[in-house]
């Protein structure tokens, strides 16, 4: 498999000026080298469990639990009708240690706590662990397990993420890989968007051939303690974590306007409209929005008063949440007369 562009001794003008405009994943080896945390991950598992120990604010998080049978693997049953694991609430402070004593288990379940506030979890942890390439504005999140899979999937928003203690690996995908990654529910997902339906470790390339295509342009990398990747947004990603205390900061942004942050409700909203059509009727849709939604023809409104006041005009965000009430009361007459 290729790997993904490492970059060394990062500053703020390198990513702004060449990384970030490229739109593809780079590895950013050493980035948080100096941070307290890392160096304390990087001296040993009591190290790190003390350092955050120190820090955590007490409160109680989510922690998923799979058994040891998944491998790791976070993941649907079999039917895809739930999921492979379960959630309980309790302390940092229990979860490390809980992790810390399956450290030697050689078939432990798997364990995580993912996308923690790290402002609410642990303020003090911002004061010595800053990142170089964002504003301070941007809060970061962290995340915590043992050895363990999380499925490839994307973000809608762009990701700087940062290896704390033990190791990661990535493998990243370009966008267009979507159609040969065998994508699982729409509705019901681990994260809140759709993952591939591929074990990355173990792919069966019986009952998922085309992922053998997905290969071709797959890119991976390890990160070490102190190394940190770009990950563009829409880029596929699957996260392996390697050791029995993985820790890692992550940091998610987005320069579009919030209203714009969840199209994955457009395409939920559009395939259930949709996928009873008949074909032909599907074509004619699909040229429609080309030229509207994605505006592959140029801007469908040029011909028209800049000031309208119509989806297709220069949306204030009072304007485009009326639009969005307006959406949503025409699906609840739907609903009502029984025609969905």
């Amino acid at each position: 498999m290729q790997q993904i562009d490492e970059w060394q001794s990062i500053n703020r003008a390198v990513f702004e000026n060449e990384i970030f405009p490229a739109n593809r994943p780079a590895v950013l080896r050493g980035l948080l080298r100096n941070w307290p945390s890392v160096q304390a991950g990087r001296q040993s598992l009591k190290h790190i469990v003390d350092y955050i120990n120190r820090l955590d604010a007490g409160g109680e998080v989510n922690v998923v639990i799979s058994p040891p049978e998944t491998g790791g693997r976070f993941f649907y049953t079999d039917d895809y009708q739930s999921f492979n694991f379960e959630s309980k609430d309790m302390t940092i402070r229990t979860a490390l240690g809980i992790l810390a004593s399956l450290a030697e288990d050689p078939r432990p379940p798997a364990i995580a706590l993912q996308a923690m506030n790290i402002p609410d979890i642990m303020p003090s942890f911002l004061e010595d662990n800053t990142m170089p390439l964002l504003d301070s504005d941007v809060a970061p999140r962290m995340w915590m397990s043992n050895r363990s899979m999380i499925a490839t999937h994307f973000d809608n928003n762009h990701n700087i993420a940062g290896v704390v203690s033990g190791r990661r690996r990535f493998t990243v995908f370009p966008p267009e890989q979507l159609t040969n990654l065998y994508l699982g529910p729409l509705l019901r997902t681990p994260g809140g968007t759709p993952i591939s339906a591929v074990d990355l470790r173990e792919p069966d390339f019986k009952k998922f051939p085309r992922f053998r295509q997905a290969l071709e342009s797959a890119q991976e990398a390890v990160l070490e303690p102190g190394d940190a990747i770009y990950i563009p947004i829409l880029w596929w990603h699957g996260v392996e974590s390697l050791d029995p205390l993985n820790i890692l900061v992550n940091y998610w942004w987005n320069d579009t306007l919030p209203a714009h942050h969840k199209p994955i409700l457009a395409l939920i909203h559009s395939v259930a409209l949709m996928s009873g059509l008949p074909a032909e009727q599907r074509e004619v849709w699909r040229a429609f929005f080309d030229y509207f939604a994605f505006q592959a023809e140029g801007d469908p409104a040029a011909h028209l008063p800049s000031d309208l006041r119509d989806v297709l005009g220069d949306l204030s965000s009072a304007d485009r949440d009326q639009i969005l009430l307006f959406v949503a009361e025409r699906l609840k007459s739907l609903i009502g007369s029984g025609a969905g």
